[in-house]
């Protein structure tokens, strides 16, 4: 929650640090909702409020960068990055709301890795972008970083034995489809984290 006594400086890492919490949140619940579909309009409710706390929150950081003169990082890296939470919290809200759409009841077993290897990737963006008030262990960030990279590298061929595995195996071409397209959103969350991970290794070779 953002402090209004805090210095404008520090409030942009308890924006960050507050997103960090929300993209923890939102992956985990759709790894839930995976494990859960017959209750997936359940868990697609708490997501579309956490993703709905995550529109807030970047709506807070471009005021706030268009009333702080000076910021402790670059001003486009700040809109960036929050940019780059946001379209986690926005893939995964967009995969679980297509599940609904689709009426999906039964997803191939890469969804579920998928998922996980997403919500490693999102608590280790969470774990750096909580470390942007003080870069002093620059190294540590960085091995966090690689690590982000790494679980999006598994993430990726993950992604190509599902589609493979749909396009053998899947005879309906409508239900090819819609998993398709699940799948893809998945990989562009990944993507996300990955983002992420190259910004913020830029900023700590920056400033730190």
């Amino acid at each position: 929650m953002l402090k209004n006594w805090l210095p404008r400086k520090d409030r942009f890492y308890v924006l960050f640090s507050d997103m960090g919490d929300l993209i923890i949140q939102g992956t985990a619940e759709f790894k839930h909702l995976l494990a859960d579909l017959p209750n997936a309009a359940v868990h697609a409710k708490k997501i579309h409020e956490i993703e709905h706390l995550g529109d807030s929150i970047s709506h807070t950081t471009a005021e706030l960068l268009h009333t702080t003169f000076i910021t402790p990082i670059d001003r486009e890296d700040i809109r960036s990055l929050i940019s780059n939470l946001d379209d986690i919290l926005d893939g995964i809200h967009a995969a679980a709301q297509r599940i609904l759409l689709f009426e999906v009841t039964q997803m191939p077993p890469e969804a579920a890795k998928m998922a996980e290897l997403t919500f490693q990737a999102a608590t280790q963006v969470a774990k750096v972008v909580k470390t942007l008030d003080n870069l002093k262990d620059s190294q540590a960030i960085m091995k966090t970083c690689v690590e982000i990279n790494r679980l999006e590298n598994e993430a990726d061929q993950i992604l190509r034995t599902a589609l493979g595995n749909l396009f053998r195996e899947e005879k309906d071409l409508r239900q090819l489809i819609k998993l398709k397209e699940i799948f893809e959103i998945l990989e562009n969350v990944s993507d996300s984290c990955e983002d992420c991970a190259n910004l913020i290794e830029g900023i700590v070779l920056e400033y730190a």
